[in-house]
């Protein structure tokens, strides 16, 4: 019988599912290897984050800096702390990982009739045991390779219910980061999967997820992918979402026919040149340097 899709969007992903790779074995997440990718990552790249929840789920960001850290101490600060740290750009930062998770992306692809992937890039995170990450989605396909430690992923519908086409057009056309509305009675409505060290994890094309370290440091690749349809849907997003901030009403994208969602992915690149809606996220302000010694790995507060 054919599965029940997850999400209101087409694409060749209809469920969440797991997959094998064989990254853990190349040795890409031991703590020498770590300690000289952190050490020599540009600073711009890496993003540390600390979040923090009240009694009903909802989500506070700290930000830091890496400062003068070198990479032993900055690794030491995450496997002690409350951390997460992305490594964004790792398509270029790590190049080795990264050629061996192409080939192990390849694999996961062939098992997708119809999965065509015209762009790759993705993010390397690194983070501290009960570490946690809030509900978002993903501008792009995602396979999520897992490489030590252990992680729970949620992973809920993609309706409107869970997944509001104007947040989306919000995020996609970068007026606010990832986090979506969110409140605890999603969790009944929630496929949970742990992922264990070797296990990759991939999810149907935008559908809402958060992510719980275990009981141990963690550390996965996250690998995105753009197909034609996908930058399609994206540029009509954007392109929606400046239609609504001048006070229009655009229709769902789901409602749209391949050319019509081509058309509006067209206009999303002009308005792109000509400034159509700024990015509200380029820059945060970063408010702590890790500490190893510290409670939850964050130091004393920049003045």
């Amino acid at each position: 019988m054919k599965a029940a899709r997850q999400t209101r969007y087409p694409g060749p992903i209809a469920q969440a599912a797991k997959h094998r790779h064989g990254l853990v074995e190349q040795g890409f997440a031991s703590d020498a290897a770590l300690a000289e990718i952190l050490h020599r990552y540009p600073a711009s790249l890496i993003d540390i984050n600390l979040y923090d929840y009240d009694a009903e789920g909802q989500v506070s960001l700290r930000t830091g800096d890496k400062g003068d850290l070198t990479g032993e101490q900055l690794l030491a600060a995450i496997q002690g702390g409350r951390l997460w740290v992305n490594l964004r750009d790792a398509q270029e930062g790590c190049p080795d990982l990264w050629a061996a998770a192409m080939e192990e992306f390849g694999k996961v692809e062939a098992t997708y009739p119809g999965m065509r992937a015209v762009t790759n890039a993705g993010q390397l995170i690194i983070s501290s045991p009960v570490a946690r990450v809030p509900y978002h989605f993903d501008a792009a396909g995602v396979v999520l390779f897992h490489l030590r430690g252990r992680k729970r992923i949620f992973v809920y519908p993609g309706d409107e219910a869970h997944l509001p086409e104007a947040c989306m057009e919000q995020v996609v056309a970068r007026q606010t980061t990832e986090e979506l509305p969110y409140t605890l009675a999603f969790e009944q409505d929630a496929q949970v999967f742990d992922l264990e060290p070797g296990e990759a994890l991939t999810w149907p094309l935008y559908a809402p997820h958060r992510v719980e370290n275990l009981d141990k440091f963690c550390v996965s690749l996250s690998m995105d992918f753009q197909t034609w349809p996908s930058r399609f849907r994206n540029g009509a997003l954007y392109t929606n979402a400046l239609i609504r901030s001048r006070g229009g009403r655009p229709r769902f994208t789901d409602t749209m026919s391949t050319p019509e969602l081509a058309a509006r992915w067209a206009a999303s690149l002009a308005l792109k040149r000509v400034g159509g809606l700024k990015s509200r996220i380029a820059h945060f302000e970063r408010d702590f340097v890790p500490d190893a010694q510290a409670e939850d790995g964050a130091g004393a507060l920049r003045a």
